[in-house]
């Protein structure tokens, strides 16, 4: 999903590069610990932010356990449930899966988590390619205001915010340095 940038009085960064490698690290680890190994894993990253993620956490992981992680890439725009609503039209990713996930045990990889209904049409994207042995959900952020019933396995930091408030995680990999700002209308 793109997110419009939008103007704002204020900017404050929450997280820089070195607090961004240390979350991989940890959630990497916790990751392998919880899954005892990595065997039958792979991470699925949420197009975009949620990509670029997934690649460092599968590179950390590596380290850790001496195996490559399968990761792909899931776009939801086309499952979202304001698709309709939308003033623009969305912004089609590819979707990459290396490998068949029913059976699987898939980490969904997300940037922020917020109200729940992107990690919901990642779930229904990927029951449209398997059935997998289990969905958990590693986020960077999560800043609460949940619409659905839906929580991270794994979080980087949790990051309270306001409704008039929005959180950005920029990364290198989109040609930013890779920092977490809060802006504030």
């Amino acid at each position: 999903m793109m997110r419009k940038k939008t103007r704002t009085k204020s900017t404050k960064e929450l997280l820089g590069s070195k607090d961004i490698k240390r979350i991989i690290s940890r959630i990497a680890h916790e990751i392998t610990e919880k899954n005892k190994g990595v065997e039958n894993l792979c991470l699925i990253g949420i197009q975009r932010g949620g990509v670029h993620l997934a690649r460092r956490l599968a590179l950390e992981i590596k380290t850790i356990e001496q195996v490559d992680i399968p990761v792909g890439s899931l776009d939801i725009s086309l499952y979202r449930d304001d698709i309709t609503i939308r003033k623009e039209q969305p912004v089609v990713r590819k979707t990459e899966l290396p490998l068949d996930i029913t059976d699987k045990k898939i980490v969904l990889v997300d940037d922020v988590l917020f109200t729940g209904r992107s990690i919901r049409a990642a779930m229904d994207a990927l029951m449209d390619f398997g059935r997998p042995a289990q969905i958990q959900l590693a986020v960077l952020i999560d800043r609460g205001h949940r619409e659905l019933p839906i929580r991270a396995d794994y979080v980087g930091k949790n990051i309270p915010t306001s409704q008039k408030e929005n959180i950005e995680v920029e990364l290198i990999e989109e040609a930013t340095p890779d920092r977490v700002v809060l802006y504030k209308e």
